[in-house]
């Protein structure tokens, strides 16, 4: 048996993110061309992902669709909160598990607005002593 390429999601990471993603009805009318399979779009983020490809250059032969389709669908799933809900729920399994170590854990608020925020830094004094024509 051959070895598991790193950008093939298994099935039990698979089982984890198919509830997470957003359901897609197709239209009835013009349904137009039939949607890639999600798993094969994430399987082509990955693939993208892993090797650090420009998405255009994702190999059709793979049977991932489009680097275009595959890009979509990342920034659909993105915008959707697929990847914090899978993170929480990966934690929460770990934890659950007994199989993280919180002592190397940092807390990290730079991605937390404040609310109330703190006072506002004063403007940037210029260091010329005659203002250009752009900034009047």
């Amino acid at each position: 048996m051959g070895q598991r390429r790193p950008w093939e999601v298994d099935d039990g990471l698979w089982e984890r993110i198919e509830p997470l993603l957003p359901r897609v009805e197709r239209r009835f009318r013009h349904p137009g061309r039939k949607r890639l399979d999600d798993r094969k779009a994430l399987c082509g983020i990955m693939f993208v992902l892993y090797t650090a490809i420009p998405w255009e250059f994702l190999p059709q032969e793979l049977g991932y669709g489009s680097g275009m389709t595959c890009w979509r669908r990342l920034r659909d799933w993105t915008e959707a909160g697929v990847w914090q809900q899978l993170h929480e729920l990966l934690l929460a399994e770990l934890n659950g598990a007994n199989l993280l170590d919180w002592s190397r854990a940092a807390v990290d608020g730079s991605h937390v607005r404040a609310l109330k925020g703190g006072r506002k830094p004063a403007p940037a004094r210029s260091t010329e002593r005659v203002s250009g024509r752009n900034t009047m």
